[in-house]
């Protein structure tokens, strides 16, 4: 599964369980680890959790197994899904502020993913 497909997944499944400022970045071009990184954030560790149980029920049904790729609990504010060529960070609003990921990739294009997400 191309990359662009698995980043569609992710962002739908996301979308699903309402997660909130969802941005892609494309990170190909300035960084080895991954081709996109995806932050957004939930309003509590319930909502955090169960978009997490989303995008990892999404990619296993699209044969990407998760599994060990999934770091950190709701409840501390920041989970972290390795996709391998997708890197995703489930963040709370504070913990979000506080590591501000956009910024620190802000030579990263930022995605379009109004055709994947509800208005």
């Amino acid at each position: 599964m191309e990359a662009k497909e698995l980043l569609e997944i992710v962002v739908k499944a996301a979308d699903s369980k309402k997660a909130q400022k969802i941005v892609a970045l494309d990170v190909s071009q300035v960084s080895g680890i991954a081709d996109y990184f995806v932050i957004m954030q939930g309003m509590n560790n319930r909502q955090l959790g169960a978009i997490v149980e989303a995008i990892d029920e999404a990619a296993h049904l699209k044969g990407v197994e998760v599994g060990k790729g999934i770091e950190g609990q709701p409840d501390s504010g920041w989970v972290l899904i390795d996709l391998g060529d997708i890197i995703v960070s489930v963040f709370d609003e504070d913990t979000r502020l506080r590591y501000n990921l956009e910024k620190l990739w802000n030579d990263a294009p930022i995605l379009n993913l109004s055709e994947w997400v509800s208005e």
